[in-house]
């Protein structure tokens, strides 16, 4: 197992987080007090965000990232919750929020639906049972909804999609700070959420939806996506769509095996 320290990454990631946020000058006081708050929080009673894992522990490097990922997470989380509160605020926004591997794009008003259709890169059917030789994460399916009708893996295996009728559609790959996954929004805003002990967001409008891959400036094919929950547990994000209520989208990303 590799001797890597999870945190030797942090301070670049969070370096890397500030280059996204293009606050007004001078940056509002209180998004300020209310990071410094989400920061100050101390962690829940037996897990510590300093404590560093012995090598060849590998349930306490699994602790270790997820309390990296929330430490991450409480920023972004602090940021969007008060700069989305006010018009200059949404306005700064635009184009910073990402969350595992998800950038969210936030404008003042809802975004023009398209009526395109957009496949993953490299997207095509295969059997459910043949995704642990084709990929190299564990996929998890919702008891929820039990087994899927059909499943595609795109990106040369980065991404795993599950389909069930009625438009359920349930995509995991392995998320970072860089985006892949990029949604326009507008009003009604995403949503907080907790999905277990996970963080994610629920996000109750339709809206467009494109995958990150071209660096040649052309532009991103999108297609309309339905209401969305996203989360991320240990370095997996899931993005569940279709599922219809924020109630129900949680019940069904809580029972994921």
């Amino acid at each position: 197992m590799s001797s890597h320290d999870p945190f030797d990454d942090l301070e670049t990631e969070l370096t890397a987080l500030g280059g996204l946020l293009d606050l007004p000058s001078p940056p509002p006081a209180d998004v300020a007090a209310a990071v410094r708050a989400r920061l100050e929080t101390p962690p829940p009673e037996g897990e510590s965000v300093t404590h560093l894992p012995a090598p060849g522990r590998r349930k306490d490097v699994r602790r270790t990232r997820r309390a990296r990922w929330k430490i991450v997470a409480a920023v972004v989380i602090a940021v969007v919750a008060v700069t989305a509160a006010t018009p200059q605020g949404r306005a700064a926004v635009a184009r910073v929020l990402r969350f595992a591997g998800i950038e969210l794009e936030l404008g003042d008003r809802p975004p023009t639906p398209v009526r395109t259709t957009a496949n993953l890169p490299g997207e095509h059917t295969v059997a459910p049972g043949d995704l642990p030789a084709l990929v190299r994460f564990k996929v998890g399916t919702p008891a929820e909804l039990g087994a899927p009708g059909h499943a595609t893996v795109s990106d040369q295996g980065r991404v795993v999609s599950l389909f069930w009728p009625g438009g359920v559609r349930l995509d995991q790959f392995q998320g970072g700070v860089d985006p892949f996954f990029f949604k326009k929004l507008g009003p009604p805003w995403p949503e907080y959420v907790q999905v277990n002990q996970a963080q994610g967001w629920w996000i109750p409008g339709a809206h467009p939806l494109g995958y990150i891959q071209r660096t040649d400036g052309s532009p991103i094919p999108l297609r309309q996506a339905a209401p969305t929950l996203i989360w991320q547990r240990d370095t997996i994000t899931y993005r569940l769509e279709g599922a219809g209520t924020k109630e129900r989208a949680i019940q069904i990303a809580e029972s994921l095996r």
